[in-house]
């Protein structure tokens, strides 16, 4: 089987849009709605960060297969339906039928090929599969230059074995013959099928990889049981049925280091550990489950900042960014980041922020307490380390000039500009982080009062109050900016301290802080549900207004639903209830658009102009903090 007519000219992104996911992490595969593997840039059996299989084709001897239906049952199984029409009689109703079921766990993937036949005589025939390894890097793929490596191919009895470097899989068919030959395995299955009857055969890929960081979770994810009863909004319903699922299957552990679970921050390129996508997946479930919250904070400390290093970005007391087997290039940016990153000014008020949430939703004293010291580790980076300039706001600059140049949520290079297009220079001071920041003193010194002992110093609870509210002046005096669309926070302060005065959702993620009072905080709602900012399906990263807009922008102008479900959020916490029912009934319509799979983002088109949200068709489709948006709308809807 060769690429098809989509193959690019130039390395390009595959796009994800009308591609189908089956997934348990680490192992994912994608394939065209028809089953068929091959064709498209993104196809393929996964297993961490290599694509292990390109090809996976089934074929009938005496009959073209002709897929009329496609039946998703959850994220890990999918049942594709055909048709056989070569092996029919001349009457009008088809009576020869093919189904393939896919199913995959954590290191492999399952198919069943059941023949099925209402004629009223035998049938006799061969099904044949095709599966050509390839062993591509994950990050290859995605910047559309995969290469197949060469593979090592053997066979034995009904299975064969594919092996490059430290990759490896084995196809196991019972019943076929298996072959190998031009670089792919073929097993073929000679059947018979009774008059009336119906005939099964099947295979297993397992997959292997030694140098996984991470491994799937063991037991059912308890946050799934957790999810009361059917609510009066049905659209509500039919997506918590799909992002609990979702939420299940993007579960995983860390390598050797026991049962702590973390969600993976989404397919098919991130299975794996995000310091900020993990702990905001984690916050936004936590309704559900605080197990999973307290899990991800264990995980994160495990593995905290110990000392100042530019080339990881790591400095004593940080949270981690990433985590991978190994280092990620993406040569089109000039960006290489180690296998453990730091790079990320969030993420570690966000673990503060998270474990003050998940102690008051009910995680144990006793693993509160053991994370004493982590606590004030993160909190000493807080107050001391993560100003980089001594302005006295949290900020953040690539120190090693091959590392992210935004380390925040907005992490593309264009993310943070003036209203007229220019980029803003670093360091950049976030809104948001100061926000993350301010909660995170005043949480911080709660705990610390109850866990922790008697703190002296500028960890003392006192002193962490004091250093909350002064930050809270600073940021009334600093960010705010008047423009043509009204007051608002700037999204930025820049290296010359100048407020970079773009209307963006980031001032949606102050909300609830406590950072705002409560007319500013009425003031912020009342722009973000503005034409400029709300599509109807969501809230904008980006205004209108701004030059740099773009609906199809990554960050400019595109609505991404986790970002929509923190400004919902963050307007519950505020009391400003109606303003967050109407943000997350946009929601609830983007996820009716979406067939209730909700992708990472979307266009920023309004809803006034399409029926449907437009796919931005990069888009990572399931994401957990998109999954765990879901259950922002529950708890707000069903109050």
């Amino acid at each position: 089987m060769t690429l098809g007519d989509d193959a690019p000219s130039q390395p390009l992104q595959p796009l994800l849009n009308d591609a189908l996911i089956v997934l348990r992490a680490p192992t994912q595969v994608w394939s065209g709605r028809d089953g068929e593997l091959g064709t498209h840039q993104i196809d393929g059996v996964y297993h961490g960060d290599v694509r292990h299989v390109r090809t996976l084709g089934l074929a009938c001897s005496d009959s073209d297969v002709e897929w009329i239906s496609t039946a998703s049952h959850g994220p890990s199984r999918v049942v594709f339906g055909g048709l056989l029409r070569g092996l029919d009689d001349a009457t009008p109703d088809p009576k020869v039928r093919l189904l393939r079921e896919r199913e995959v766990v954590d290191g492999a993937a399952t198919e069943t090929w059941t023949v099925l036949s209402r004629l009223t005589e035998p049938i006799d025939t061969v099904l044949t599969l095709v599966v050509e390894p390839d062993f591509a890097s994950l990050h290859d793929v995605k910047a559309g230059t995969a290469a197949r490596q060469p593979a090592e191919i053997t066979t034995a009895d009904a299975s064969a074995t594919a092996r490059a470097a430290d990759q490896g899989f084995t196809l196991v068919a019972e019943g076929a013959e298996v072959t190998a030959g031009d670089g792919a395995v073929t097993a073929e299955w000679p059947i018979h099928v009774e008059a009336g009857g119906a005939t099964v055969v099947s295979f297993t890929i397992e997959l292997r990889d030694p140098t996984l960081v991470v491994h799937g979770a063991a037991d059912p994810w308890p946050g799934a049981a957790a999810r009361p009863g059917a609510t009066a909004h049905p659209r509500l319903d039919r997506w918590l049925d799909v992002a609990l699922g979702d939420l299940d299957a993007l579960r995983l552990t860390l390598a050797g280091d026991g049962d702590d679970e973390f969600f993976a921050a989404g397919a098919p390129w991130f299975f794996t550990l995000f310091g900020r996508d993990s702990i905001w997946a984690a916050r936004l479930a936590l309704p559900l489950d605080a197990g999973v919250a307290a899990s991800t904070l264990r995980v994160l400390a495990g593995l905290q900042g110990e000392r100042d290093d530019p080339e990881t970005a790591q400095e004593p007391g940080k949270i981690l960014h990433e985590l991978r087997a190994s280092a990620l290039e993406l040569p089109n940016e000039g960006v290489v980041l180690p296998p453990r990153y730091y790079g990320s000014v969030d993420s570690t008020p966000l673990w503060v922020c998270l474990l003050a949430d998940a102690w008051r939703a009910g995680m144990p004293e006793t693993e509160v307490r053991a994370l004493v010291p982590a606590l004030r580790a993160a909190l000493r980076w807080i107050i001391e380390l993560g100003d980089s300039d001594g302005d006295g706001f949290l900020d953040y600059i690539d120190r090693s000039g091959r590392g992210l140049a935004n380390q925040g949520w907005k992490d593309s290079g264009d993310s943070i500009q003036w209203r007229d297009g220019r980029l803003a220079e670093g360091p950049i001071a976030l809104c948001e982080v100061q926000g993350y920041a301010y909660e995170a003193a005043l949480a911080g010194a709660e705990l610390l009062e109850t866990f922790g002992g008697a703190d002296e110093g500028a960890l003392a609870p006192a002193a962490l109050r004091e250093w909350a509210s002064q930050l809270r002046t600073r940021f009334r005096e600093s960010y705010w900016v008047q423009t043509p669309e009204g007051r608002y926070p700037a999204i930025a302060l820049d290296r010359h301290k100048q407020p970079v005065d773009t209307l963006t959702s980031n001032i949606g993620h102050l909300l609830g802080t406590g950072i705002l009072d409560a007319d500013e905080e009425r003031a912020v709602a009342e722009l973000l549900l503005g034409g400029s900012m709300s599509s109807g399906f969501g809230i904008r990263t980006m205004s209108t207004g701004a030059r740099g807009y773009w609906p199809l922008s990554y960050h400019g102008g595109s609505v991404w639903v986790h970002d929509t479900a923190i400004v919902a959020r963050g307007l519950h916490r505020a009391g400003l209830d109606d303003a967050a029912r109407v943000v997350a009934e946009g929601l609830l319509a983007a996820a009716e658009g979406f067939g209730y799979r909700v992708p990472e983002l979307h266009a920023g088109d309004p809803a006034t102009e399409t029926s449907v949200p437009t796919p931005y068709p990069a888009a990572c489709r399931p994401q957990a903090w998109s999954a765990a948006a879901a259950v922002v709308c529950l708890e707000i809807l069903a109050d």
